[in-house]
Order: C-alpha cells, then structure tokens, then sequence
C-alpha cells in the first residue's frame, strides 16, 4: 500500500485535501494529510521552516510509514523536499504541486519579487495574511470555491518564508514528479526547471488554476496516483 502525506501551501491545512484525500482512499491507498505548525487547527504553535520540515519528518516516523508519496503543494514543497531526503528509505517519491522547490541555503521568498510580502508580514505581526478575494480570480476556480479557501485560511508565520533551506544532497537524486498548473503560468520556476533536467524528475502539466485540491481535485488524485505508480 502506498501512503500519501499530503501537505498544502500557505493559509492552508490539512482540510484542503479533503476531497483529493477522498479519492486517493477509494483508489485503495493510505492518505494522511498534514497541517503545518502555525496554521488551521495548529494556529498559535510556533513556526520558522525548520519547524515544518520536522512537522513531516516526525508524522512519517510517528505513523512508522513506508513506501511514502510526499505531496507539496506550493510553499510546501520547500519543507517537503527537505523531510523527503531526511526520510532515507521510507521515500518511494515527491511530488510538487504547482511548488516553490528548496534550494540550499536560500528562502522561500529568494526566487520571486517578494518585497510585497517581507512588507504584510510586517504588517501582519510576523505573519502573512491570505490574499483577498479578487487575488483568487483566473485560476479556475468558483466563487463557493473561493469562499470556502478564505473561511479556512489562516495567517502565515513569516519565519517560514524567510528562513533558508538545508539541504545535505541534490535534490535531482530523488525520484520527483512536478505538477504544473497552466493557469499560473506555462512553466516552472527556474528552480525547478533545472531540476526537471535529472532523469530522475517528470513533469506533469494540469490545465487548472494554482489551488487544484480545490478547482480539480478528482484530476489530481488521478495525477498523484499514476505518479506513484511510476515509482
């Protein structure tokens, strides 16, 4: 059986996957999907990105999972591709959904023009408040859609986003399918281009928005299930 931990991006928690978890299940898998520290039900826990990667870590080596899919979605891929080569063996594959990628030693915020966000952290307190409601337009996604992300986000802790990435092996060693959702823009960010350049790393394109656990999620079950199948 394959067991999926599945780890949405920022303002996110484990309900995001609700319905893409739903599917996984009835295709016969283990699903276990992850709130961060800081967020949802863990909102007020202490966080800087460290804290995240060990969040994954430690569910992996508390449930004493095998043959595990780690499932990033968006910032989270930058803890997620770090918890994947700290779980050796336990790994049978990543996935990056529309993710930001780790790169030793520099942030989430390293890649993209970012001062908008150093400056609503600061507004926020330390934390990045979810974009308002137009922000969501053109990424396939419905009103009630929309509605539904905003009634469950919560604020970002800002240390997450600023603090640099470790990472002890190159990241293309690891078996890694990349999910590019088309409506936030044709290609991947140049990390992650260079990556998809190792035999080990496929992409995958979806014609669908930035958020697709909500626009498309019976598509990506589909997409993370004959990824894993792959491995």
């Amino acid at each position: 059986m394959t067991h999926f931990v599945l780890v949405a991006g920022a303002w996110l928690g484990a309900w995001a996957w609700d319905e893409t978890a739903a599917e996984l299940r009835s295709a016969g898998h283990d699903v276990h999907p992850l709130t961060l520290s800081g967020l949802a039900e863990k909102r007020g826990v202490p966080a800087g990105q460290q804290t995240h990667v060990q969040d994954i870590v430690g569910e992996v080596e508390r449930l004493d999972l095998r043959d595990v899919v780690l499932v990033g979605h968006s910032y989270s891929g930058v803890p997620v591709g770090q918890a994947a080569e700290r779980i050796g063996d336990r790994l049978r594959r990543v996935v990056f959904v529309d993710a930001n990628v780790p790169v030793d030693g520099e942030t989430f915020l390293s890649d993209w023009p970012s001062d908008h966000v150093r400056e609503a952290i600061t507004a926020g307190g330390g934390f990045w408040p979810p974009l308002p409601a137009p922000e969501y337009a053109g990424q396939g996604l419905t009103d009630e859609q929309i509605a539904r992300f905003l009634d469950g986000a919560t604020p970002h802790p800002g240390a997450t986003l600023t603090e640099p990435a470790v990472l002890t092996r190159p990241l293309g060693d690891l078996p890694a399918t990349y999910i590019k959702c088309l409506l936030d823009g044709d290609e991947p960010r140049p990390a992650a281009a260079e990556l998809l350049k190792s035999e080990h790393w496929e992409l995958v394109e979806m014609d669908t928005g930035h958020w697709p656990m909500f626009s498309r999620p019976r598509e990506l079950a589909r997409v993370l299930h004959e990824s894993a199948a792959r491995s």
